[in-house]
């Protein structure tokens, strides 16, 4: 910024100064101040291009645009909320953000492709509150978590959710006795290092897979790109009609 000011300011003097030197009538002076013109203007083009080539060099490559989609990810889903039966041959994690409107959308899909596929299809919930965006998502991510202690994280979530635009403290716990937890045990957990634990635990591993923003589903360890019920069945229907496939041992989570 410096340089640019600096040159701003010469070409400023170098344009104005045959002006004054006309309005005194010193010829010779004059053409003077245009040759110095040309040659300043000369070298604030040159100094134009060696700055233009010091910042291309120094621009960041583009980050990826989010998981790999021709890997299976090794998803860990022990201790995370899930929906539908342990041994059901697929497997949905969704990473996602209470305060994310895209996420409050996409529930009706995800349990639209669960209804798709009874008893053979479970959901894995994940956190991902994106905090700097979504200042109230972390503390709603906290409440699911200790909500999920009292076994009742799919009602807190439900609940979170339909009130996304009202997510201060004093109406988290509102919704938490609404679902009839137990209020002490409630606000508690919210302050325990087991409950931060868990929710950290999902950003680290959402970070590791490369995930960038929510709503961010898997199936079977693949990402969805098509976010439809088509897109489910794409990565579903072959699983179900194929031998078992796990993810490659090699590709191990997050490397």
């Amino acid at each position: 910024m410096r340089a640019i000011s600096g040159r701003r300011v010469l070409l400023f003097c170098a344009l104005l100064a045959p002006a004054w030197l006309a309005a005194c009538g010193n010829d010779e002076a004059l053409n003077q101040i245009r040759d110095q013109q040309r040659l300043i203007l000369a070298k604030l083009t040159a100094l134009d291009e060696k700055i233009d080539k010091v910042a291309a060099r120094s621009v960041a490559p583009p980050r990826a645009a989010g998981p790999d989609p021709t890997r299976a990810f090794i998803l860990p889903v022990e201790g995370s909320p899930t929906k539908g039966p342990e041994d059901a041959p697929i497997t949905i994690v969704e990473f996602s953000d209470y305060q994310c409107p895209f996420c409050a959308r996409s529930e009706p899909l995800v349990h639209e492709a669960l209804a798709a596929y009874p008893n053979r299809a479970r959901l894995v919930y994940k956190h991902f509150p994106l905090s700097s965006i979504h200042p109230q998502a972390m503390s709603a991510a906290l409440a699911a978590a200790a909500a999920q202690r009292q076994g009742k994280f799919w009602e807190m979530h439900d609940k979170l959710f339909a009130n996304q635009r009202a997510l201060a403290p004093e109406q988290i716990k509102e919704y938490a006795r609404q679902v009839g937890l137990d209020m002490p045990k409630f606000e508690r957990d919210l302050q325990s290092d087991e409950v931060k634990t868990a929710v950290q635990e999902d950003i680290k591993l959402a970070q590791r897979v490369g995930v960038r923003g929510t709503p961010t589903i898997f199936v079977n360890g693949k990402i969805l790109q098509n976010r439809t019920l088509d897109g489910f069945k794409e990565l579903i229907d072959p699983v179900l009609k194929g031998p078992a496939t796990t993810p490659n041992p090699q590709q191990a989570e997050g490397s």
